[in-house]
């Protein structure tokens, strides 16, 4: 087995070794522990390189051709190396559960880590569809809400993920019968990539094909107004479910929409109708998401909200389609994933000693807790852009990029997007920072009293904030493995 299979594979049997039996703590710890130390070494092995390397195929059928492809670029192992560490830090969390919340977990990062290195279309989707059944089994089994309302958000949940995966599923086989060439169809990702380039389609045709790919990839991403199941489901998720699906699968759609359909049907993005669209959607995204993610009551409304905003900035430097841009939005990617596991694993440890997230009931904490609240900070500065951490390097990179053009005729509406999206970064700043003093700052609120987290619980937070403290200060990290990726 090639080196990537081995990564897909370790969690998949893991949960498999889990549901027969086997220690749950120990059997997934072990496989997310080894699964991280291979994607390390996978990255470090590949710096320098460039195009797809760890290649390998298992035919399957002739024809259609159809293969277990993996592959990985500096792209893939990014998101690998943010799901294998989110992984462990979600896994951490779990203590006294029952092994289904092991299994689970082990899924989600499983299917996670086949879509991302994956090269066969068929593949890329049936991994994620794969992740995504356990989330939903999860919310409305185990959510943190009375029993029909977190049916009623599981319920949500699968109809929007589920229709938007039928669109996407309509946009990749028109795609694949596009340009599969010949009376062969082909789900390899290479070669559909290579015959998009040798006989790109008019330029209508791609605008047409892009736009459906652009709602299919973004209703999974909560591509505003696709949003609405998002939220919800985040706050009323278990924690390490939370953590999971907020920081990793929810890539999967961006992912695809850098790896798929950009470099598929790149005039097909530009195309005005198409870009106009993407760009009041994307604004809903940053400026409606915002105004709603101020007037939260609660910190998981918060950070759920946040989450749906913060994609728009990600959306943003996909628009752009210039380097710099595509650059930024996959170490915004990379450190969104980072930053909100590392809320929501804070949060759900406060959820259970404290019983209650609203703003109103809450305060003081930083007195009798420092170590959470210091390890809270990292996980709120850096979602508002603070330098010196990991969003701060991404969201530069994306804003800077839709001004590589720049000419002092005018401004393109890509540019005006970006001006009214800067407003974006004002209002994380209000809605963070009155999380932060309202959490653990002021009088402390009577009858409420929380205990610092043991030091062996607190080491996936502060690997997390480590990551994210590193990547900050030394992007270049991050961009050393993409000098050929985009």
């Amino acid at each position: 087995m090639s080196v990537l299979e081995i990564i897909i594979a370790l969690p998949l049997l893991a949960a498999l070794a889990v549901g027969l039996g086997a220690p749950a703590r120990a059997a997934s710890l072990g496989a997310t522990f080894i699964n991280l130390f291979l994607v390390l070494g996978a990255a470090v092995q590949y710096q320098g390189k460039s195009g797809l390397a760890f290649v390998h195929s298992r035919p399957i059928l002739d024809n259609p051709s159809l293969s277990f492809a993996v592959g990985a670029d500096g792209v893939s192992l990014i998101l690998a190396l943010l799901t294998a560490l989110v992984m462990l830090a979600a896994i951490w969390q779990i203590e006294d559960r029952p092994p289904i919340f092991y299994i689970a977990s082990l899924l989600i990062g499983g299917g996670a880590l086949g879509a991302f290195l994956t090269t066969d279309v068929f593949f890329i989707y049936a991994f994620h569809e794969l992740a995504l059944i356990p989330t939903f089994l999860m919310i409305a089994l185990h959510g943190r809400a009375e029993p029909a309302q977190r049916k009623a958000v599981a319920w949500k949940a699968t109809i929007y993920l589920g229709v938007g995966s039928l669109v996407l599923l309509a946009g990749l086989v028109w795609l694949v019968l596009e340009f599969s060439g010949g009376s062969k169809l082909t789900f390899d990702l290479t070669a559909l990539r290579n015959q998009a380039r040798s006989a790109p389609l008019p330029d209508a045709r791609q605008a047409q094909i892009f736009f459906v790919l652009l709602l299919g990839f973004g209703s999974l991403v909560s591509l505003f107004p696709f949003h609405s199941w998002a939220a919800p489901a985040y706050a009323t998720a278990p924690t390490p479910v939370a953590m999971l699906h907020s920081g990793v699968l929810k890539k999967f759609g961006l992912y695809g929409l850098l790896r798929i359909a950009l470099p598929m049907l790149p005039q097909g993005a530009h195309v005005e109708w198409v870009q106009n669209a993407l760009l009041l959607m994307l604004l809903g995204n940053i400026l409606v998401m915002g105004l709603v993610t101020i007037h939260s009551s609660r910190l998981d409304d918060t950070l759920a909200n946040s989450s749906v905003m913060h994609m728009g900035y990600i959306f943003l430097g996909l628009a752009a389609g210039t380097e710099l841009a595509l650059k930024g939005a996959v170490i915004l990617m990379f450190a969104h994933g980072i930053s909100i596991a590392l809320l929501f694993g804070l949060c759900g440890r406060m959820r259970n000693q404290l019983g209650t997230l609203e703003y109103n009931k809450l305060g003081g904490l930083a007195t009798h807790a420092p170590s959470f609240t210091v390890l809270f900070a990292f996980g709120a500065f850096a979602s508002i852009g603070l330098p010196g951490l990991t969003n701060f390097a991404g969201e530069v990179m994306i804003f800077l990029g839709n001004f590589t053009d720049f000419k002092t005729t005018g401004l393109t509406s890509l540019q005006w997007t970006v001006i009214l999206a800067l407003w974006g970064v004002v209002m994380s700043a209000v809605y963070m920072l009155r999380a932060y003093r309202s959490i653990f700052h002021g009088s402390p609120a009577t009858g409420l009293f929380m205990i610092d987290p043991a030091l062996s619980q607190r080491v996936p937070f502060i690997l997390l904030a480590t990551t994210l403290l590193v990547t900050g200060c030394c992007p270049w990290l991050l961009l050393n493995l993409m000098k050929s990726a985009l």
